[in-house]
């Protein structure tokens, strides 16, 4: 195999994809690459993927690889060599067979994850998947302890401008098939018009239907300025200790934020701060509810999200994979009879229209004068 273009590099692929452009190799650094990230590069177009760590551990059944595969993007493992540190942003590099060259420098030697390597990783992960959940269901526990008191009561709530007593919150993460379940309850959010919060890049996933978010919550490591500048308010997620790296980003574009230290992840304390406001309804898309969710950000075991949807559980409504409830499949009988029935009141206003009688006698003269009849 040979490929010839420009990198990208950043050791956070869901960073560097805002950078990437049709044509370049993604460089990363990711460990069971996972679903998410996989269909932002296919999205890019990227020529290739070489990955510093290792796309499939076997600890769990990841999916990015295999995605990556089908959408015909080759995607390399490193196995031997130090690419960060011989290569920056935009250098042209060439992959040939299992090598990568910079000019005529061997920088890197690699592997191709063939399809046929991907699903002998992948069974190898199905049988280590039992392992995993009993480590998962033990860290859950242990951790749901020590947080208890945060998540169920003694959790300091900032004061937010955007009113949210008695109405619905829409909160949008851009998890799994996010796309697909906001186009399934558009007409929802058209109709009832809920308060809109967008956690990270879940803002963007709403500004890619016209949907301007009146609620920002997150890190801040994964939306961009153009919707931070758009939405109404801005929450910075913080450490308990008050540390909020995502401030510096917010001050950096001149705009004003407020601090939510809490432990967990940002949609937790997205739902948390809708609940505590009032709301009647909390509507959830592309939040993360599974094992396999949390063991693709990273996670040890859900705690916290185990806590939260317990506390917000009878307000709480998850739109996920909504979209695969119902798809309604026009047949071509009901077009034909919606068409005879839509021409039936126009015959009868013609048989009884004096103007339209006259219309058709002319035309009916002109055609016969037309054909010498």
């Amino acid at each position: 195999m040979y490929i010839m273009a420009p990198t990208k590099i950043d050791r956070k692929t869901k960073i560097l994809v805002n950078r990437l452009a049709p044509g370049d190799v993604a460089i990363i650094d990711h460990d069971d690459l996972d679903e998410i990230a996989a269909n932002s590069l296919v999205e890019k177009k990227v020529a290739a993927v070489v990955n510093c760590g290792k796309s499939i551990t076997g600890k769990y059944p990841n999916l990015g690889p295999r995605i990556l595969s089908r959408a015909g993007i080759p995607i390399f493992d490193i196995t031997k060599g130090d690419v960060f540190n011989n290569l920056k942003e935009g250098d042209i590099i060439e992959i040939v067979d299992k090598r990568i060259f910079a000019g005529n420098r061997i920088i890197a030697e690699v592997e191709i994850l063939s399809e046929d390597k991907i699903n002998s990783l992948m069974e190898l992960a199905e049988r280590n998947i039992e392992i995993e959940l009993e480590k998962f269901i033990k860290n859950t526990l242990v951790y749901a302890n020590k947080e208890k008191d945060f998540i169920l009561g003694n959790l300091e709530i900032p004061k937010i401008n955007t009113e949210i007593k008695g109405k619905h919150v829409l909160v949008v993460v851009r998890g799994q098939n996010y796309r697909e379940d906001l186009s399934a309850i558009l007409s929802y959010i058209k109709e009832v018009n809920p308060v809109l919060i967008g956690v990270d890049g879940g803002a963007d996933a709403l500004s890619e239907f016209g949907l301007v978010p009146h609620i920002i919550i997150g890190d801040m490591d994964s939306v961009s300025d153009e919707s931070l500048r758009k939405c109404k308010e801005i929450i910075v997620h913080a450490y308990l200790d008050g540390k909020a790296p995502g401030m510096e980003r917010i001050e950096g574009l001149g705009l004003d934020a407020k601090v939510f230290p809490a432990p967990g992840t940002s949609e937790d304390i997205a739902m948390l701060l809708a609940y505590d406001k009032g709301a009647d309804l909390i509507v959830a898309v592309g939040t993360h509810s599974n094992m396999i969710d949390f063991l693709e950000k990273g996670r040890k075991g859900m705690a916290s999200t185990f806590l939260v949807r317990m506390k917000v559980g009878s307000k709480l409504v998850d739109a996920r994979g909504v979209n695969k409830l119902y798809k309604s499949n026009i047949k071509l009988k009901y077009i034909v009879w919606f068409v005879i029935a839509a021409f039936i009141p126009i015959l009868a206003i013609a048989l009884v229209s004096q103007p339209i009688q006259s219309l058709f006698k002319l035309m009916s003269i002109r055609l016969r004068m037309q054909f010498g009849l």
